[in-house]
């Protein structure tokens, strides 16, 4: 198989629209065991969907991003590198590198796999990067081999080298294309749209409070006083209202049965189960039964360890394989920056700094640097490492002196 590819035939960049919701390649997307269908689109109306997505893909977008290069003293930052500025602040001229990283792990969670078109000069270097629909993107490869990527645009078929598509996926098959999260998980995350529309359809119907109407006598027509007490009493907007009874009614209300109090329980139990989905604590979208002051900043850690990490492994690792050359991947690296997540309270935070300090591994310039401070002058102690003043070798200290001493004058 031949591809075409795109030099002559693929315009300078996708600008694919962003009302494309079906999903070509989506193959567990449909009808869940609710009964509900599951999609992109109707799972991230789901509160609780929403919430996961949104929490992930601003914390990604907002950490740091920086370009190394390795030195003799570990690492430092290159930013006259052309990789620089395109990751840190404007990866093209129509978007911050906030909104594209933001935009990429969106899709990352609904999809499984997020895609980016790479734009390049003709000595090969990176000058712009453009997000491109997954539910839009095959991959595939040719008779000899060869990745390659097929896009669907505007009733057209575009192909696309390896060389020109920044792809991160997610867990996948084959290591190339990724599970769909909201696919894989489309029976929970149905039964959360199902009891939502329950209770939307319990407030919107249930006349408030709910109950039976008695007349002493007999109704000639039961049929129009029902409809008459449901036009005035009916629906969560007229709850409250002073009911007036004629001919010696009476209103009996009754309690919620036993069904529509477990659809309460049900609902938080669904809540619990999309936080497990995206491993997200379930404090950070809102429920706090289980949360204490004592262990959400351990959980917040935990968040950053187990949940995040992964994902930034994920991101740095796809970025350095598409957009560094061979040559340059021995010499540079990409990096985001999580220890602003990791620091802890304040007054931790300056514990650690103090033991660090006081023990030699840490200058006044590493902690300031750390706190987002300016550096101190070398020539004022800022890049000084010090050690405590009564800290001595144990060969100097007590009995073990004066045994060293003595052993000393005896070979003299």
């Amino acid at each position: 198989m031949k591809i075409p590819f795109l030099s002559r035939l693929f315009p300078s960049r996708a600008s694919p629209k962003n009302s494309f919701w079906s999903s070509p390649y989506s193959f567990f997307f449909g009808a869940s065991s609710s009964g509900k269908s599951v999609s992109e689109k109707t799972a991230l109306q789901t509160t609780a969907v929403y919430a996961c997505v949104r929490i992930l893909a601003e914390t990604i977008a907002s950490l740091p991003l920086h370009t190394y290069r390795y030195s003799p003293g570990g690492k430092e930052k290159v930013q006259d590198h052309p990789l620089y500025p395109l990751l840190h602040s404007e990866p093209n001229p129509e978007m911050t590198s906030f909104v594209f990283r933001e935009t990429l792990m969106g899709h990352l969670l609904l999809w499984g796999n997020a895609y980016a078109q790479i734009i390049r000069d003709g000595r090969g270097r990176v000058l712009g990067l453009y997000p491109l629909l997954p539910n839009k993107m095959l991959v595939s490869r040719t008779d000899q081999g060869i990745l390659f990527y097929q896009y669907e645009k505007d009733g057209r078929t575009f192909f696309l080298p390896d060389t020109e598509v920044l792809h991160i996926p997610g867990l996948g098959f084959d290591g190339l294309v990724g599970y769909s999260p909201i696919a894989m998980a489309k029976n929970a995350i149905g039964m959360a749209i199902a009891t939502e529309e329950y209770g939307a359809k319990f407030f919107a119907n249930g006349a408030s409070p709910g109950g039976v109407l008695e007349h002493p006598g007999v109704v000639k027509d039961p049929g129009k006083i029902r409809e008459s007490w449901n036009a005035v009493y009916q629906g969560s907007g007229n709850a409250h209202r002073v009911a007036v009874l004629e001919e010696g009614m009476k209103f009996q209300p009754i309690g919620i049965p036993p069904e529509q109090a477990q659809f309460l329980e049900t609902r938080k139990y669904q809540l619990n189960e999309i936080a497990r989905i995206f491993r997200i604590p379930p404090h950070m979208i809102g429920d706090l039964e289980k949360s204490s002051f004592s262990n959400i900043e351990q959980q917040s850690l935990e968040f950053v360890m187990y949940t995040l990490d992964p994902w930034v492994i994920r991101w740095e690792q796809a970025i350095q394989r598409a957009l560094l050359s061979g040559g340059e991947k021995r010499q540079y690296f990409v990096k985001f920056n999580v220890d602003g997540l990791l620091r802890g309270d304040y007054q931790s935070r300056m514990n650690g700094y103090a033991v660090g300090r006081q023990n030699g591994w840490l200058s006044a310039n590493d902690i300031r640097e750390l706190e987002n401070l300016n550096r101190i002058s070398p020539e004022f102690g800022g890049d000084l490492y010090l050690i405590n003043g009564n800290m001595t070798k144990l060969a100097d200290a007590g009995m073990f002196a004066a045994a060293n001493k003595t052993k000393t004058e005896e070979r003299v």
